[in-house]
């Protein structure tokens, strides 16, 4: 039996692939590559080209590869993007989850962790959100996924589908091991910018927003490693193959830090001091999202291994100067 992971030519979904390749799992990585890249994915797993959308296809990949979990990580994620182009955000997050959860109880699949989001809180405030905080997203992002959380909740009630959403914060850094990072040349992730921007890739990144009720007037998000972030998911597969319920929980540290204090950061971890200038606040962002994450570690064992800024600096820098003798990629402006 086998594990689908749906984007796993991407981010992510490419970690998630990587780990379980690691310990052994026969996985099959289904992406379109509208995002993604083919030569990230490991050589150990089965690839297939297609879109998650694409019914007929996707019942054809559970039943030819004996699919018994699914990993669904493809999706749209850029939150001012979802408020210019909404449909999009419908299309490929909300549709897409619903035609593949259909597929996946047809096709018998046991256990589908979905990848949700901290958007689904919308202006949660300076103070941990727990998964029991009300659910009122800013975004049409957010709002994508939370749907997509409400699908999967009502089908698993009235099927045999047993369900983990893991509700991410801000996931950065690259595998330790430098085999994988954040490949997209134009993402919108800020520790990425900054490290572009002190390789010069950038002629300077911008601050969007220094008016927020915070510390220092930007805004305060959770990072996340995203080696710990694919190693939650691993312990949610463990946690629904071993009969447990259905779960959902957030993932981040608990700790929050300003877009200054990252800037800050990456600019003492590389040696170099890049331009940054100041502008207006993009729509859609919340002053602050921290993670209260104790349900995590207590109902999986979660213990994170690279919960240092420090460190997910670090490895982001390392993965962006691979990218940059890689791909030879022209200045981003």
């Amino acid at each position: 039996m086998a594990i689908l992971v749906t984007g796993g030519a991407g981010y992510i979904g490419g970690h998630m692939a990587l780990m379980l390749a690691d310990e052994g799992h026969d996985v099959v990585v289904v992406d379109n590559l509208v995002t993604g890249f083919a030569w990230s994915v490991d050589k150990r797993v089965r690839f297939i080209e297609a879109d998650v959308g694409d019914s007929a296809r996707m019942a054809s990949v559970i039943q030819d590869h004996h699919i018994c979990d699914i990993v669904h990580f493809a999706g749209s994620i850029i939150v001012p993007e979802s408020v210019t182009d909404p449909l999009k955000y419908y299309a490929n997050n909300t549709c897409v989850t619903r035609s593949l959860i259909e597929n996946a109880v047809a096709g018998g699949v046991e256990n589908f962790i979905f990848s949700s989001t901290a958007a689904v809180y919308g202006m949660a405030g300076a103070e941990p959100v727990s998964e029991t905080a009300a659910l009122d997203p800013l975004s049409p992002y957010g709002r994508s996924k939370l749907m997509s959380e409400w699908m999967l909740a009502d089908v698993a009630a009235s099927s045999d589908l047993t369900y983990g959403i893991l509700r991410y914060f801000n996931v950065a850094g690259a595998d330790p091991a430098g085999r994988l990072g954040q490949s997209t040349p134009f993402a919108t992730h800020l520790i990425k910018v900054a490290c572009q921007t002190a390789l010069g890739q950038r002629d300077e990144m911008q601050i969007f927003g220094t008016d927020f009720d915070t510390s220092d007037g930007t805004g305060i998000r959770d990072y996340i490693h995203v080696s710990d972030l694919v190693a939650a998911h691993g312990l949610l597969l463990d946690h629904l193959r071993g009969g447990g319920a259905s779960i959902t929980l957030n993932c981040g540290y608990g700790r929050g830090f300003s877009v200054r204090e990252v800037i800050d950061t990456v600019k003492a971890v590389t040696g170099v001091d890049f331009a940054v200038t100041e502008v207006g606040r993009r729509a859609g962002d919340p002053a602050a999202i921290v993670a209260l994450a104790d349900r995590v570690r207590t109902q999986l064992g979660w213990q994170p291994a690279h919960d240092s800024l420090e460190e997910i600096v670090a490895t982001a820098f390392e993965w962006e100067k691979h990218l940059g003798t890689r791909n030879d990629p022209p200045p981003l402006g």
